[in-house]
């Protein structure tokens, strides 16, 4: 499937941004500016039933991440996933093959304990949601960063968060490429024996703390500074 992909800058490098579920490319709209602005052409995909990409009558992770190869270019100089961004770009990472790759709290390790009721009560929450709402359950994010939450609950397909009733276990047994794992201060994805065991098998890992699972929300600097020597 052809995703629909955002672009800003126009430098002469390439960065490549994949947000997590429910989201879309707007999820990175305090980070893309700072990549354009280091000499970044950024790129960020809608995945599937996502954004402004198509709906389907099905979704899995390796769904999502064939679709990055067929709507991406491969050798990008870096690609940064979030959460299932993360996890769909460590699927292909072989055949996109960027220069560099960062898993930001990457769902690798999912307990499956997810309620099919559960699912469809929040998934029936992000339709109606309010700004005031967001903020209360992430009262460290910016404004823009409510509003692009916001549009993006009012875009996504509800039964893209079908499969997150099933446990997931795709940690990948070693980095393709370099390889970043930020994990979020709360260790939820990344507790610390993962954090051993990716280190054991090549990976670098960096906690960013006092954030939750959107880093890159809840501290867009301590977030940047974690790239330090990857972007």
């Amino acid at each position: 499937m052809k995703l629909k992909v955002h672009e800003t800058g126009g430098g002469d490098r390439t960065a490549v941004l994949i947000h997590g579920i429910m989201a879309s490319a707007g999820t990175w709209c305090r980070v893309a500016p700072l990549l354009a602005a280091r000499g970044y052409r950024v790129l960020m995909p809608d995945l599937r039933g996502h954004g402004e990409s198509p709906h389907t009558a099905e979704y899995t992770p390796e769904l999502f991440a064939a679709d990055l190869v067929d709507s991406l270019p491969a050798g990008a100089d870096v690609a940064i996933g979030h959460s299932l961004g993360a996890l769909s770009l460590s699927l292909v990472a072989a055949e996109l093959r960027p220069g560099r790759a960062v898993y930001s709290d990457p769902a690798w390790r999912i307990g499956g304990d997810a309620r099919p009721a559960q699912l469809a009560e929040f998934a029936a929450f992000t339709k109606v949601a309010t700004a005031e709402q967001v903020r209360k359950m992430a009262p460290k994010w910016a404004d823009e960063d409510i509003a692009a939450e916001l549009d993006g609950y009012a875009r996504w397909d509800v039964r893209a968060a079908g499969w997150l009733g099933e446990a997931v276990d795709m940690i990948p047994e070693r980095p393709v490429v370099p390889s970043l794992v930020q994990g979020a201060g709360d260790r939820r994805l990344v507790p610390d024996d993962l954090a051993a065991d990716l280190r054991a098998k090549g990976f670098t890992v960096a906690q960013v703390e006092g954030t939750g699972h959107c880093v890159h929300r809840d501290d867009l600097d301590g977030f940047m500074a974690s790239l330090e020597g990857w972007i």
